[in-house]
């Protein structure tokens, strides 16, 4: 069957108003997220042959409703939560009523949605995966793909996930003013997660998997549209697409993983990059840099030169001291050894990086190796380098990451010369 990509993205853009729109009126979360994906389904197969109905999230609510009603009373297994959404719902509302006939039926609940499967309550994995399903409209079989494991595991994590949902009670709406900033921190964290999967795999014969990052950018363009003022979601927007601009250039022919230095920038998406720029060179002013805008700063100034030689580095070296400053985090002290080396020299880069030699998460991290045997071969210290390379393909748990690394090791070997 051929893939309608208009019908595609209007049904992913719908599934979360939907949803969201079957929650509030049976509260439901697992009963409500079936019936969503069952109408989805429905209008995968019907829409492309009839034509899209001119109501097409009202046509969405309605035959999700409808399946809803009739997957309660058809589950006699399930008689007790029949009788909790019949005591909710007048049963003259059960027979006839569409969902979508309520006043407020075009309200967009997306946004509490989000926040709903993004709640501390439930883990990180799971806060992943019900975001992709129940936000992003992904099925559980997309969603196992893309993070490589078997569909019936996926599904297991999702539905424990809402079954925590389920129990503790939680209700569709945004959280209070006292604790709505950490709980966009989780929000954020999530998409950001997300994106990173997508552009680097941790697992895997694929450097990347581009669906799940495409998601992550959609799902924050949604945010950025629903909260415009908030100052880190512009910035984790403007990272993703700086970041993404990228892709193009970053896998040669056979597959393998492109360093940044060693990129053909002529293949980097200038469309995405402008809009990148322009979107942090509005945000930065604001005067509330967070950790995202920093980092969306750094890749807008690697972003920006035409060459690795033309880089502004001294730039980058004081954003990263920035960074380091306001969010402290082992990943970004390895980076900012990277520019410490690019202004300052390899062997001030290598001092940096012994100070993460006994922090336990980063010791043996392959990218720890990676960096050091980098800065060695700057040095010229190339025996030493050879033996940090092999020990950092060892540790890579991305294919093509460990034959890249391998490569570098097999090109500085002497048994090569």
């Amino acid at each position: 069957m051929s893939v309608d990509h208009g019908v595609e993205d209007l049904l992913r853009e719908l599934a979360p108003q939907v949803l969201g729109a079957l929650l509030r009126r049976y509260a439901a979360f697992d009963t409500c997220e079936d019936a969503v994906q069952e109408a989805l389904l429905a209008a995968a197969l019907q829409w492309p042959a009839e034509g899209t109905p001119d109501n097409p999230r009202g046509w969405l609510v309605t035959v999700a409703s409808r399946k809803l009603v009739d997957h309660v009373r058809s589950e006699q297994a399930r008689r007790r939560r029949e009788d909790r959404i019949a005591l909710a719902t007048p049963q003259a509302e059960l027979l006839s009523r569409p969902a979508d006939a309520e006043p407020d039926a075009d309200r967009d609940d997306s946004l509490a949605l989000l926040f709903l499967c993004c709640h501390p309550v439930l883990s990180a994995p799971s806060r992943i995966a019900l975001t992709l399903r129940a936000v992003g409209g992904l099925t559980t079989a997309q969603v196992a793909a893309a993070f490589l494991v078997p569909e019936a595991t996926m599904a297991q994590r999702i539905s424990r996930a809402k079954q925590t949902i389920r129990t503790s009670g939680m209700p569709l709406r945004m959280p209070g003013a006292a604790d709505r900033g950490q709980r966009l921190n989780e929000v954020l964290h999530v998409l950001y997660l997300i994106f990173n999967e997508g552009y680097a795999t941790t697992d895997g014969s694929d450097l990347t998997a581009p669906a799940l990052s495409t998601e992550a950018i959609r799902l924050t363009r949604l945010l950025h549209r629903l909260l415009p003022d908030d100052a880190e979601t512009a910035g984790l927007l403007a990272l993703m697409l700086l970041t993404d601009a990228r892709r193009p250039a970053r896998i040669g022919p056979g597959g393998d993983l492109v360093p940044l230095a060693e990129q053909d920038r002529g293949q980097w998406d200038r469309r995405l990059i402008a809009e990148g720029i322009d979107l942090i060179s509005k945000t930065l002013p604001r005067g509330q840099v967070g950790p995202y805008q920093l980092q969306a700063a750094i890749a807008a100034v690697h972003d920006e030169a035409d060459h690795v030689d033309t880089t502004d580095w001294p730039q980058i070296l004081a954003l990263y001291e920035m960074l380091e400053r306001l969010a402290p985090n082992p990943m970004v002290t390895l980076n900012r050894a990277v520019a410490v080396a690019m202004v300052h020299g390899p062997a001030a880069g290598l001092d940096l990086l012994t100070t993460l030699q006994s922090d336990k998460r980063t010791a043996r991290h392959h990218r720890l190796l990676a960096t050091r045997a980098h800065l060695l071969e700057m040095l010229g210290r190339h025996d030493a380098a050879v033996d940090a390379y092999r020990d950092a393909a060892r540790r890579a748990t991305s294919s093509p990451e460990r034959r890249h690394l391998a490569s570098r090791a097999a090109r500085l070997s002497p048994e090569s010369s």
